[in-house]
Order: structure tokens, then C-alpha cells, then sequence
């Protein structure tokens, strides 16, 4: 006689939820790489790349699903325990103000304050690190897009940028 083995019935969870959200993107993805025209490998269109990396998000989610589907996945409750909240806000609101000035501030005293918020109030570092990778980071990463790739950045009031 066979012995039967019992099943975990299949369940669903947020991998569940989250490959059929990645699913109907991708799906989207392949959508507007098609209208905007795929050509071939020789003379690729302009939706040559969506739509190729539509269906490998597309193959990917299907992967993710199968595997929840089949082996079940954490509840959606289990992705938020532990989670920041005071971080997250600070993070969102930190961007916004961002947002919200950097063209009539412009981008270099823009960033810098917004690097030092996210350095010292996400993960803290010390002010003796913080300060100067903000500042270098910032200021490095004006120097590239403004001086090598020759990129408008919003100079502001002060016309620094």
C-alpha cells in the first residue's frame, strides 16, 4: 500500500500579490513596446527593448507566482512588521520639501540639506561622516551632470547649479 503523503494546501500571500501586480506591469510593458513598434534584431524599433524586458519581467513574475501558488508565501501582514514608520514619513516628507524647492533653491543648496536629513535621520551616521559626503556627493554628482554631460540643473535664486 502507498503511503500517502499530505499536501500543504496551495495558498497565496504577498509574493502572491506582488507577482500578479509585477505581472499586469509587465504585461503593460510588452503592451507599449509593441504599439510603439518592435522592428527586428537588425533594425529595432522604438519599443525594441520594452518589449523584450516586458516579457522577461513577464517571465519572472510568472516564476514568482508559480512558486507561491505552489509553495505558499509569508502573509501580507509579514512584509510591514518591523517597519520604520518614523523613517519612512521622514524619508517621503524629506522628498517632498525636496520637491517642492529645488527649482527656486536650486540644486546644490537643494541636495546637500537633503543629504544630510537622509544620512543623519535614516541611518545615522556621525555629523564628521555625514558632512562631508553630503557635500562630496552632492557636489561631485553636479560636477558630472553638469559639467561632463552638460545637463541643465535648476540653478535657483542663488544661480548656483
Amino acid at each position: 500500500m502507498a503511503a500517502s503523503r499530505s499536501r500543504a494546501a496551495p495558498r497565496g500571500g504577498a509574493e502572491l500579490w506582488a507577482a500578479l501586480a509585477w505581472l499586469l506591469v509587465s504585461l503593460g510593458v510588452v503592451w507599449a513596446g509593441r504599439d510603439l513598434g518592435i522592428g527586428e534584431v537588425a533594425a529595432p524599433g522604438s519599443g525594441f527593448l520594452l518589449f523584450w524586458a516586458g516579457l522577461l519581467m513577464a517571465g519572472f513574475s510568472v516564476a514568482i507566482l508559480w512558486t507561491a501558488v505552489t509553495q505558499g508565501s509569508p502573509p501580507i501582514a509579514a512584509l510591514w512588521a518591523g517597519t520604520r514608520w518614523r523613517k519612512v514619513v521622514l524619508t517621503i516628507a524629506s522628498l517632498a520639501v525636496y520637491a517642492a524647492i529645488l527649482d527656486g533653491v536650486g540644486f546644490l543648496p537643494a541636495t546637500i540639506p537633503l543629504m544630510l536629513v537622509l544620512l543623519r535621520g535614516v541611518d545615522p551616521v556621525r555629523w564628521r561622516v555625514a558632512l562631508p559626503v553630503a557635500i562630496l556627493s552632492t557636489v561631485g554628482i553636479w560636477w558630472v551632470l553638469k559639467r561632463l554631460l552638460h545637463i541643465q540643473l535648476p540653478a535657483g535664486a542663488f544661480g548656483i547649479g
